[in-house]
């Protein structure tokens, strides 16, 4: 049976900033420690077997052939057979670029065992007289005469000892040459080509591929740099993954490493999985031409006057901030003045141009930005943004979003959510990934700012807006109404009164009511604390609205539709249960939202009717879900400042 194991061990300039010690003296003491040396008594010896120089000097490339001590356990050797291995080591100087590689792989046991050592000394690329170190190792053992896990464990230890030692031979090397009194040596000067009167060529060496022995290893440097933390399978799926997309086209380029990883991240590091959603998405990319959207796109007049939104700096971890002043945005004037086709396109525009910026963070701040922020601003919001097709617009940029930026949002901050918002959110949510769901966050009330947890917290307080309280001006638009004179009419398409399957998946249900019938919804309730949230439509004649509470425990009635459920002797309203939000009387095409905090365990009553003066019967559609303590507690109890005791009517 064969067993395959890889392990990954790295160390990333460690000493970038620590000594300063002119480069070519690392160099010259990294020729001492050949071909022995006391720090490292397992390298018996080092041969020499290929020597070149080229570039008149400039580059030399040199080959040894090594022979190691076995240090395993007596039994180990037995079974293996020999007490010495050999590792064939290439070193590759490049005095022009100021670089030192260095990579040693087995000759011994080879078809058994696969060892890759790798080492880089390079010039500091702020300060020429410090010198950068890194060294990774690889271990991968295929079959080993039926004791692989011991090998592994071994060997595991053996080479993170190794990649310690590293950066202590070269310090104890320097000391030597200092002693004999040799603290610098001239940099490297290509005299013949200093004087050359003909024409010149770039000489800045090209940006290091971060792919490197074989592309089976990314840069050490280049994950630090642009990627962050990566464990050795992370990284080892990161490098699979990139296989599968390296023959890239110009109508299919090759994603980058942000890219894929943003993939894997979406889909746990599966990596069939990543590929078949980067497969859809690059597909979908080429149909839909999003690599021209940022040099193509024209904001539409009616955008650039009336849509609330914009890029504004960075949050304290560097991310680029979007805001997005939802409250004050006239949801359906855009609608149907732009149509959903070109919001979405609109959206798209926003998430490039935050792929953009964040490659430009992250050279801004030396670290890797793979994500951004997002600041949505709630006060204003009301029950005419749950406008049907409205939330279907929003669900279907939300789906498309999920589906071809995955990763890209670190941080949801929600300020100044008011009462309606649970109804939005109950519906919205459900199509949100859920790892993108655990990055909102909810403050209510007017002050945001100031307020414990509050927005200082992620935002630096000279950034943060004058409209939530802070110094800092922006140029985003206010939002407002949409003139009506500049309305489409084929932009949106409204039925009379039908709600499809497609709407919200299929979550509403359908109710008839004769004139003078009620229909009840009873929730009994022992979670104190919970938010029970509906949301219903008029399809056709008024239908009145209110909600009930009592602490009993109420069973539906029975076949008498045109009975209450507190139609019962010596039970009176205000004694033994009472309305807590008035009623609410709905034309046909309006629809209601609202929710209530379920302070007390009993039954909570959803009552609709259908007045007795109705010429015909009343038809709805309704919809009703409870968020858990635990949860309204967890994500949005600042909500409770902005609630209030009536319902609110779309208007």
């Amino acid at each position: 049976m064969e067993v395959r194991c890889a392990r990954h061990l790295s160390r990333n300039g460690a000493e970038s900033e620590q000594k300063l010690i002119p480069y070519v003296s690392r160099v010259r003491a990294y020729e001492r420690r050949f071909p022995t040396c006391p720090q490292m008594p397992i390298v018996l010896d080092c041969e020499i077997i290929e020597d070149n120089l080229y570039d008149n000097g400039a580059r030399r490339d040199t080959k040894r052939r090594c022979k190691i001590a076995v240090e395993a356990p007596y039994l180990i050797k037995k079974i293996i057979g020999v007490d010495v291995v050999f590792f064939i080591q290439k070193n590759f100087l490049d005095m022009k670029t100021r670089t030192l590689n260095i990579e040693a792989t087995n000759e011994s046991f080879a078809t058994r065992v696969e060892i890759f050592e790798k080492c880089r000394y390079y010039a500091h690329p702020e300060n020429p007289d410090w010198t950068c170190f890194d060294q990774t190792a690889t271990l991968d053992i295929k079959n080993f005469f039926g004791i692989e896990h011991s090998m592994e464990k071994m060997g595991m230890k053996q080479y993170t000892q190794t990649t310690l030692k590293g950066k202590e031979i070269i310090e104890f090397f320097v000391n030597e040459l200092k002693q004999e009194g040799i603290t610098h040596v001239e940099k490297w000067t290509d005299g013949e080509m200093a004087n050359s009167t003909s024409a010149t060529t770039n000489t800045t060496p090209p940006e290091k591929p971060p792919l490197c022995r074989d592309n089976s290893i990314l840069d050490a440097d280049y994950i630090a740099k642009y990627l962050g933390q990566l464990t050795p399978l992370q990284e080892s799926k990161l490098v699979q993954l990139r296989k599968r997309f390296e023959h890239g086209s110009s109508e299919h380029p090759e994603p980058d490493y942000q890219t894929l990883l943003r993939f894997l991240r979406a889909r746990d590091f599966s990596i069939d999985k990543a590929t078949a959603m980067l497969q859809e998405s690059l597909q979908w990319r080429k149909e839909h031409r999003i690599d021209d959207i940022l040099s193509e796109y024209k904001t539409p007049a009616v955008v650039e006057k009336y849509f609330p939104g914009g890029w504004h700096h960075h949050d304290k971890d560097g991310r680029p901030l979007y805001i997005l002043r939802l409250g004050t945005m006239d949801v359906k004037g855009l609608l149907k003045s732009v149509g959903e086709d070109e919001l979405l396109k609109l959206t798209l525009h926003i998430c490039e141009e935050g792929l953009k910026l964040m490659n430009e963070a992250t050279k801004l701040f030396c670290k890797p930005i793979w994500n951004w922020c997002l600041l949505v601003d709630l006060d204003g919001l009301s029950m005419r943004h749950l406008w049907r097709p409205g939330v279907k617009a929003l669900l279907r940029i939300i789906e498309t979003v999920e589906k071809n930026y995955p990763e890209t949002m670190g941080r949801v901050l929600i300020v100044r959510a008011p009462r309606v918002f649970p109804v939005l959110w109950t519906i919205v949510s459900t199509f949100i990934d859920e790892n993108t769901r655990s990055k909102f966050l909810f403050f209510g009330g007017p002050d945001c700012m100031h307020a414990e947890d509050g927005i200082e917290q992620y935002i630096d307080t000279d950034k943060i807006p004058s409209f939530l309280g802070g110094s800092c001006n922006t140029l985003i638009h206010e939002g407002g109404l949409v003139p009506k004179h500049l309305y489409k009419s084929e932009s949106i398409e409204e039925t009379n009164g039908a709600i499809h399957a497609h709407d919200h998946h299929g979550l509403y249900k359908a109710v008839d009511l004769k004139p003078g019938q009620l229909f009840e919804l009873l929730i009994h309730n022992t979670d104190p604390k919970s938010v029970l949230t509906w949301d219903f439509e008029v399809l056709k004649n008024d239908t009145l609205f209110a909600v009930y509470h009592t602490e009993k425990e109420l069973e539906q009635s029975g076949n008498d539709d045109f009975s209450s459920v507190f139609d019962m002797p010596d039970f009176k309203e205000g004694t033994n249960y009472k309305k807590i939000e008035q009623s609410v009387r709905c034309r046909p095409k309006e629809g209601v939202q609202g929710s209530h905090e379920m302070a007390s365990t009993g039954t909570y009553v959803l009552q609709w009717m259908c007045p007795p003066s109705c010429d015909g019967p009343a038809q709805l559609m309704y919809f009703h879900e409870i968020l858990s303590s635990a949860n309204y507690k967890g994500s949005m109890t600042s909500l409770q400042s902005g609630f209030s005791s009536n319902s609110l009517q779309s208007r």
